[in-house]
């Protein structure tokens, strides 16, 4: 089961699959409600959450923390 978006902690690294897309993350800052800053682990890239998840939710959704 996924974790919520509020949920999630500033410095903390999470593993999002999304749409057959795998991808490791670092919540790097919080910027209001439940958007947030993060840097891409594979590509070292930053943006939001809301940009990396405007497409929708696939049904392999999932966010779990990694450490």
């Amino acid at each position: 089961m996924p974790i919520a978006l509020d949920n999630l902690r500033v410095g903390r690294v999470y593993r999002l699959v999304n749409q057959g897309e795998i991808r490791m993350i670092e919540i790097m800052s919080r910027l209001h409600g439940d958007d947030f800053k993060i840097k891409d682990l594979d590509t070292l890239e930053y943006y939001t959450i809301h940009e990396l998840l405007q497409w929708g939710k696939g049904k392999d959704y999932d966010l779990e923390e990694f450490r």
